[in-house]
């Protein structure tokens, strides 16, 4: 339970939301009977106030008449919430014959100033202060001065105007705060909802990136292990090797992602070094030494000075480029170039011709290059790929490379 749940009863009726239709009109809070209470019984004393004023120098009939309309005005208060205006209007026309409606339609004239615009509380005012002037001649009071009396009643409908205003004004900034507050909470929550979904996107590249390599390792040499159990020792030896290899590196891989996902300090052994620019000669010689053909050209003249960021995902593009066609184009000459220079920019093309003869179908979902798109987009840079015009297929990034 929130603070504002627990005073509901401290707000007005309009600023409490209701659990109901929408169209229902709010229920009275306890402030509101409070507030409705008081009102009730001011405008009652100051009825009884003006009706032991007038009973001594008007008759029994007439003090008797005020009596039942201050009664009836001073309870018709209690439908001021629904009908406002009516209610001022009405009432403002009983004071110019009964003066023991004066508190009933001060209490009705504030609450059309907390209620309506300014231009109805204008013309009510009006009515009201005319009606007020209009009362001293019809109902005249001798022991005092009739233009004093017009004086106080102008006075007092222009104090309560004044004050009801005042109340609106606080009440719609009041309006304006909590919406601001809901808005920001609302905006917040979104933003939250968006870093998550961010995070979890970051995470799907990189372990895609990070395991799809090692992964694809594993399965082309296990079935080439199935489909040659005659090979000879030698090969097999090989081709365990380089499964032992890459399971030993898949699960290290895991392992470093499992950490980002800890707490800081909880990953034990430490952090493992990022893959940059200048490890892009292991990754060609892990390929090689699994049975691909691989042509690495690095035409940067220092590895080491391209960012860390910008190195890592032109290793991450490369390696991916690799395992497409490990995987599709298994047995073709895979060339992977790497240009650049700081001030124009970094870019990967990893290409391969069409494939010899009929390529079992291996299962994919496309995933890694989407990543591998988003990756360069977030990097300030761009991707695309395709089939290339002799059958093959490239891949093309740019990456950027401050000067």
């Amino acid at each position: 339970m929130t603070r504002t749940d627990r005073q509901r009863w401290l707000l007005p009726s309009h600023l409490v939301e209701s659990g109901g239709s929408g169209a229902a009109r709010p229920r009275r809070t306890a402030r509101d009977w409070v507030v409705d209470t008081s009102l009730f019984l001011l405008a009652a004393f100051v009825g009884l106030l003006a009706a032991d004023a007038s009973a001594e120098y008007t008759s029994e009939t007439v003090t008797l008449v005020d009596q039942l309309a201050g009664a009836a005005a001073c309870s018709a208060l209690w439908l001021r919430r629904r009908w406002p205006v009516g209610l001022a209007v009405a009432l403002a026309l009983v004071n110019v014959v009964a003066p023991v409606a004066a508190g009933a339609l001060l209490a009705s004239l504030f609450s059309v100033a907390v209620r309506r615009p300014f231009r109805e509380v204008a013309w009510i005012g009006a009515l009201a202060v005319a009606t007020s002037a209009a009362q001293v001649f019809v109902r005249p009071d001798p022991t005092t001065n009739a233009g004093l009396n017009v004086a106080i009643g102008a006075i007092l409908i222009l104090l309560v105007t004044a004050w009801g205003m005042l109340v609106r004004s606080r009440r719609q900034l009041v309006e304006a705060l909590r919406e601001r507050a809901r808005r920001a909470e609302a905006e917040a929550e979104l933003r939250a909802a968006q870093a998550q979904r961010l995070a979890r996107e970051a995470i799907a590249r990189e372990m895609h990136d990070v395991l799809a390599h090692r992964l694809t390792l594993l399965s082309v040499h296990a079935g080439a292990l199935e489909f040659r159990p005659d090979a000879p020792p030698e090969q097999i030896a090989r081709a365990a090797g380089v499964i032992r290899d890459s399971a030993h590196e898949a699960l290290q891989d895991l392992r470093e992602i499992i950490g980002v996902l800890r707490a800081p300090g909880e990953n034990g052994d430490g952090d493992r070094p990022q893959p940059t620019l200048a490890t892009l000669d292991a990754l060609a010689a892990e390929s090689r030494e699994a049975g691909a053909d691989v042509v690495l050209d690095v035409e940067v003249d220092d590895p080491s000075a391209v960012p860390a960021s910008t190195g890592r995902t032109a290793y991450r593009i490369a390696q991916e480029g690799l395992t497409n066609a490990r995987k599709h184009a298994p047995g073709t000459k895979v060339t992977v170039t790497v240009a650049g220079r700081p001030g124009e920019g970094l870019t990967v093309t990893v290409h391969n011709p069409a494939p010899e003869g009929p390529v079992p179908h291996v299962p994919g979902s496309g995933q890694g290059l989407i990543g591998l798109t988003e990756r360069a987009t977030l990097a300030g840079g761009r991707m695309d790929h395709g089939p290339d015009p002799d059958g093959g297929f490239a891949l093309r990034a740019w990456l950027p490379w401050p000067a």
